[in-house]
């Protein structure tokens, strides 16, 4: 049996996880769930939060997509077009309600500190 590293009790805990340790590749997935939840409760009731949590989650998604991009792919050019769609949608992390916002605000900053390093 294979023991699994991710062992923190929400998705974005995950995340915070595989961000700190530079698994940007697992970072990807761990957030995958709930913006395809959010995604769908949205086109069900055009509820419009659901749609910033959709964007707020897909732009922390794309944050990890692109540092994976640069750091373990070596596609700085594909990096820098996917780091553009973290900074569109991480202003919506604001708004989101997103329950344990403060986690979310650190898995952003964590993004940002981290790219700070290729500039």
């Amino acid at each position: 049996m294979v023991n699994n590293i991710f062992t923190q009790e929400t998705s974005i805990e995950r995340f915070i996880y595989a961000i700190e340790n530079n698994m940007f590749v697992q970072a990807h997935e761990l957030l995958e769930d709930d913006w395809r939840n959010y995604k769908n409760i949205y086109k069900q009731t055009d509820n419009e939060i659901y749609w910033i949590k959709a964007k707020a989650v897909q732009g922390l998604i794309n944050g990890a997509t692109a540092l994976a991009l640069y750091f373990d792919k070596k596609r700085p050019h594909s990096y820098e077009k996917i780091w553009k769609v973290f900074e569109k949608y991480e202003p919506l992390l604001k708004e989101s309600g997103l329950e344990n916002l403060e986690k979310y605000f650190y898995a952003r900053d964590l993004l940002i500190k981290i790219n700070s390093t290729i500039k």
